[in-house]
C-alpha cells in the first residue's frame, strides 16, 4: 500500500516547493505521513486510501512548518499539540465530522480553556516582516494555505476514474472545455436533452461519491 501511493507524496510535497524548506525534507516529511495513514487505514468504513492519506500526509509536512517557526513553543506544550492534532483527527474521522472544543477537551482528559490553548500552540505561524518602503512600513503576509485544494482536486480525480467513457466526456467538455449542452451533444452523437438528462445524473452521482 505504501509503494503503490507514493505518488501522492510527490503531490502533496510538490505543492509546498519554494516556501522556505528543501523539497527532500518535505517529501521525508510525508512519506511519515503516508505510513500513518497505512497503518490507520481501515478499509471497512467505505473510504478510497488516498481520500484518508492525503491529509494525514499534508498534516506532516505542515509539522515542518510549525516546528520550524519564529516562534517557539515550550517542548511539552508542543507534545500535547500534537496529541490533540491526533485525537481531533481520530475523532473527526470516527463522527464524520469536526470535534467540538469540549469534546476534544474531554477526550483529552483536560478542561476548555487548556485544550483550546493547546490548539493554538498547533497552529502554523503567521510570518510578517515588517520593512520600510517609501518612509511608509509594509508588512508581507503570506497567503492562505490551498491544502483544501490539494485534497479536492484529488478527490475529483478518483471519483471522474470510477464514470465510463461516455460519462467522463460529457463532464470534460461540459465543466473543463466548458462547451455548451447543444455543442457537447454534437461532439457525442446524443441530443441536446439527452446530454442535459445524463449532466444531471452523473453529478448527483458523483456528489454522492464525493461526500
Amino acid at each position: 500500500m505504501i509503494t503503490e501511493n507514493m505518488g501522492l507524496v510527490h503531490s502533496c510535497a510538490a505543492k509546498f516547493k519554494g516556501k522556505g524548506i528543501e523539497y527532500d525534507d518535505l517529501f521525508q516529511a510525508g512519506c511519515v505521513g503516508l505510513i500513518k495513514a497505512a497503518d490507520g487505514f481501515d478499509p471497512d468504513r467505505g473510504f478510497a486510501f488516498s481520500t484518508y492519506a492525503v491529509p494525514v500526509i499534508l498534516g506532516e509536512i505542515r509539522r515542518i512548518f510549525r516546528d520550524t517557526g519564529s516562534v517557539k513553543v515550550g517542548r511539552m506544550l508542543k507534545e500535547k499539540s500534537r496529541a490533540a492534532l491526533l485525537e481531533r483527527e481520530r475523532l473527526t474521522l470516527l463522527n464524520d465530522r469536526e470535534p467540538t472544543l469540549s469534546e476534544l477537551a474531554a477526550a483529552l482528559n483536560t478542561d476548555v480553556q487548556e485544550a483550546a490553548m493547546i490548539l493554538n500552540a498547533a497552529m502554523p505561524t503567521v510570518s510578517l516582516t515588517v520593512y520600510e518602503e517609501s518612509g511608509s512600513a509594509q508588512l508581507d503576509i503570506p497567503v492562505e494555505s490551498h491544502d483544501s485544494k490539494i485534497v479536492d482536486s484529488l478527490a475529483l480525480q478518483q471519483v471522474m476514474s470510477t464514470l465510463n467513457e461516455r460519462d467522463r466526456r460529457i463532464i470534460e467538455l461540459r465543466y473543463f472545455k466548458g462547451l455548451t449542452q447543444s455543442k457537447t451533444a454534437a461532439q457525442l452523437g446524443m441530443s441536446q436533452v439527452q446530454v442535459s438528462r445524463r449532466e444531471k445524473a452523473i453529478l448527483l452521482d458523483l456528489r454522492q461519491k464525493l461526500t
